[in-house]
């Protein structure tokens, strides 16, 4: 039976003033992927009274052997 391990990498979305422009989940994602992990998907994990998400968690996954 396969087993994994998860683990979670919050991030901040860019604020109002900001271009809107995302690049650090690339680096984490590669990160991970160099190491084993897998990228699973998010969760947006909050936002504001206008439902603009402000944090995520990214999700990797690494299969372990029992």
């Amino acid at each position: 039976m396969k087993k994994y391990i998860y683990e979670y990498v919050s991030i901040s979305m860019p604020g109002p003033l900001s271009l809107g422009i995302l690049e650090e989940h690339k680096n984490i994602i590669n990160q991970y992927a160099e190491n084993g992990w897998r990228y699973n998907g998010y969760i947006p994990t909050s936002k504001n009274s206008h439902g603009k998400t402000l944090m995520i968690d990214l999700i990797f996954e690494k299969e372990i052997e029992e």
